[in-house]
């Protein structure tokens, strides 16, 4: 991960039902605009970050809701922004991330999935799954079903809410198509 000054990093929550953290890149102090960073987050507070995994960066001035991304140097492939970017049009970047956490007691399995995105509206659903007591207990045949089940819901939540946004904006009314 490479920052600059400005920029803007999210981090995924530690738990499930934990907020995700949004901050501005206030100072850089690792080579070649590596970590660790210090941050001023939304609360205002301020820290110093070494940024891991779950950990989103988004270049661009505060403020925009859309942050723009310079591209790439050709060939390079790593994210570094480009030297000479007077032909580089600007690209619209969001990275979201879903989170499963599993449950398991006795022969019942939850999942739980939540979306991680720059929205403010925070989606989640649940799937579950029983073992019959004829099965042998292989646990991941729990999970799999579970956590299929549960981004099944949380599918049709994102599809759900992607009408409601649409008839906010329109005023007619939205049907989404699954294909």
């Amino acid at each position: 991960m490479r920052a600059q000054v400005g920029d803007r990093i999210i981090l995924a929550a530690e738990h499930i039902d934990e907020p995700t953290r949004d901050g501005e890149v206030l100072e850089v102090r690792g080579a070649d605009g590596g970590p660790p960073y210090v941050v001023r987050w939304g609360d205002g507070h301020t820290g110093l970050i070494y940024p891991g995994p779950g950990s989103v960066l988004r270049v661009g001035t505060p403020g925009h809701e859309e942050p723009v991304v310079t591209p790439t140097r050709a060939g390079t492939g790593n994210g570094e922004r480009a030297e000479h970017a007077e032909h580089a049009q600007p690209v619209h970047f969001r990275e979201w991330q879903v989170r499963v956490s599993l449950l398991e007691a006795g022969d019942d399995t939850t999942a739980t999935v939540v979306l991680v995105a720059d929205s403010p509206d925070r989606l989640r659903a649940r799937g579950s799954s029983h073992r019959s007591t004829d099965d042998t207990a292989e646990h991941e045949i729990g999970d799999e079903v579970a956590v299929a089940r549960a981004l099944r819901h949380l599918a049709d939540e994102l599809i759900e809410h992607a009408e409601h946004t649409i008839e906010r904006r329109t005023g007619e009314e939205a049907h989404v198509r699954v294909t």
